[in-house]
């Protein structure tokens, strides 16, 4: 981002900030807000003395604020080199968008691994989630998710075979192989809960067993409320943050 760019979004982020709270709160919040950004994902953070030009704070402020954001791991300091944004990956609830297109836009290189890749017929379970007949025909993917050279996520896809009839076509991207034939989602539900990742998702994730992850649901659709997209994952709780903006209902 450029410099002009992030002044203009640090301070949209600090007016959304209470003004009593201490400054470097404030900034650590706009800074955290700014990184949850599209265009801030990636690369290094202005320096300390840019900061504080940026926002009228003083350097004492701007290094509090920024020590705050290393210790949540959301930036790491490289002495000599500047502040680079962390390795964990900061994901926005409020865009529609699949595990490739995330990781391209923060500047990573995503490779996908096909433990399966099969047609069948929907069970109970994933004929509730598409809202479809028991035993209609469905593509099933279960991939694992590389990004930045490590395993990030498993995914269990089930999608409809009316939309998508050849599961040879999903190469790196669902959401890409569904533009193609234009049944691209436009909305979802998405559940996420804590768990501890099993055995098997662990030694596959290279993780330890029993280790905090993310659990993910989600159900995408069309324009027309058709269910093309059943999804359940599993992502590294050391390398995801979810981040929602919420709003006040005026009123």
């Amino acid at each position: 981002m450029e410099p002009a760019a992030w002044q203009k979004c640090l301070q949209r982020h600090l007016r959304d900030t209470p003004a009593q709270l201490p400054r470097y709160q404030r900034l650590r919040a706009a800074l955290s807000a700014a990184l949850a950004a599209e265009a801030a994902q990636t690369g290094v953070l202005p320096g300390e003395r840019a900061l504080a030009t940026m926002t009228g704070f003083s350097r004492v402020t701007v290094r509090k604020a920024l020590a705050g954001l290393a210790a949540e791991g959301l930036v790491r300091p490289k002495p000599g080199a500047g502040t680079y944004v962390g390795e964990r990956i900061v994901r926005s609830l409020s865009r529609l968008t699949g595990f490739t297109e995330d990781l391209r836009e923060r500047g990573m290189n995503p490779r996908v691994e096909f433990l399966e890749r099969e047609t069948g017929e929907a069970t109970s379970e994933e004929a509730m989630g598409l809202a479809l007949a028991p035993r209609t025909p469905v593509l099933r993917f279960w991939r694992l998710r590389y990004g930045g050279g490590r395993a990030l996520a498993l995914e269990r896809t089930v999608v409809p075979r009316s939309v998508l009839a050849d599961p040879g076509a999903v190469q790196e991207s669902l959401y890409e192989a569904l533009e193609q034939v234009g049944a691209r989602p436009t909305r979802a539900l998405q559940r996420i809960r804590a768990t501890a990742v099993d055995a098997e998702s662990a030694r596959l994730l290279g993780v330890e067993a029993a280790t905090p992850g993310l659990e993910i649901e989600r159900r995408a659709f069309l324009p027309d409320g058709r269910a093309v997209e059943f999804t359940r994952s599993i992502y590294r709780g050391d390398a995801y943050d979810f981040v929602a903006e919420l709003e006040a209902r005026p009123g």
